[in-house]
């Protein structure tokens, strides 16, 4: 993705819940920091997205997350080693009647991370790594 740059945030961490609690923490800090508060919940949400999806992809493997700004905003990026590359569910409208909330397929209605980082971010998609893996980034202007 983009070099890290002094104030950046970018952490590798191991592809499991905890590494998104401790993203999500250490990324509203630095928002913060940046007085960039008012896009923290927006934010939060696209770090959890991405980060839960890598953890998806690669469960117990090495992940990278960075948080970077330039003059354009912020980049949020996680880098993970698969190389299913991220397909978002087409977006449609949802009401209770589309839904199967039976037993058997209750946990079968995710999978709106991505049209949520869409709707949130002014730019967002993936980088094929040369290193083998990929990076699945999402842009936000201030």
């Amino acid at each position: 993705m983009l070099a890290p740059k002094t104030d950046d945030l970018f952490m590798p961490l191991l592809a499991c819940p905890a590494a998104i609690g401790l993203a999500r923490t250490l990324a509203g800090q630095r928002l913060s920091k940046w007085d960039y508060s008012h896009l923290l919940d927006d934010a939060m949400l696209i770090v959890t997205e991405l980060l839960a999806n890598a953890a998806e992809a690669t469960p117990l493997r090495d992940i990278r997350f960075q948080l970077s700004r330039d003059a354009e905003g912020i980049v949020i990026a996680v880098w993970d080693s698969s190389r299913r590359l991220p397909i978002p569910k087409p977006i449609v409208e949802l009401t209770l009647e589309t839904l199967d909330v039976t037993e058997e397929s209750y946990d079968s209605n995710g999978g709106w991370g991505l049209p949520l980082v869409q709707a949130l971010s002014t730019a967002c998609g993936y980088t094929r790594d040369p290193r083998g893996g990929k990076w699945v980034w999402a842009r936000m202007h201030p």
